[in-house]
């Protein structure tokens, strides 16, 4: 593993991850809470709408893709700090594990989507499916990516640089913070 050296690191200007992967996350939590702030825009213009639309959605599928998506940025960060002690196994298993929690949330939410799509709720149902198939697919694509990443990082794991693994680990808990953000204002707050 290539170890950058301790000033690198506690530079303003090289933070952990490199400066690239925050300017992409600054971007996309820019870019999502500006369709959120929409959305709950929206929702104040037509409260007794957008609940009737809300109670079609799956608020169980929510619930455990919650659940999916934490135990994953949790396994990912033991999986780092394994890394970090040089503790190959268990970052194997951590990643290992984040990667099929992170295919469990696609695998719910692909299911959740096809139910809705079957049903009729479509882009052009409503302006709150409008937003729910724009905000949840926007996110399933990142989640989705996400996986790529923790899956190239894993294949990579006996030359991959503590700063690219670091990287790989912001942008997924990128994910998990867009979701708790999404959670609560999609399926949630009535």
């Amino acid at each position: 593993m290539n170890e950058t050296t301790l000033e690198e690191n506690d530079s303003i200007w090289y933070p952990p991850g490199g400066i690239l992967i925050w300017l992409i996350v600054f971007v996309e939590v820019i870019t999502f809470c500006m369709g959120i702030g929409s959305l709950v825009y929206d929702k104040t213009q037509n409260p007794d709408g957008f609940q009737s639309m809300q109670k079609l959605l799956h608020r169980e599928f929510a619930f455990w893709n919650t659940i999916f998506l934490l135990t994953s940025g949790f396994l990912l960060a033991i999986g780092v700090y394994a890394k970090e002690n040089k503790k190959e196994k268990q970052f194997l298993y951590c990643m290992l594990g984040a990667i099929l929690f992170g295919i469990a949330f696609l695998f719910l939410k692909s299911l959740e989507f096809y139910d809705k799509w079957t049903l009729g709720y479509t882009l052009d149902t409503s302006v709150f499916f409008s937003y729910y198939w724009l905000l949840t697919g926007f996110h399933y694509l990142h989640v989705a990516v996400g996986i790529i990443i923790l899956s190239i990082v894993l294949l990579n794991r006996k030359t991959i640089t503590f700063v690219n693994l670091e990287a790989g680990g912001i942008f997924w808990h990128m994910c998990d913070l867009i979701w708790l953000i999404l959670y609560p204002a999609l399926y949630l707050i009535r």
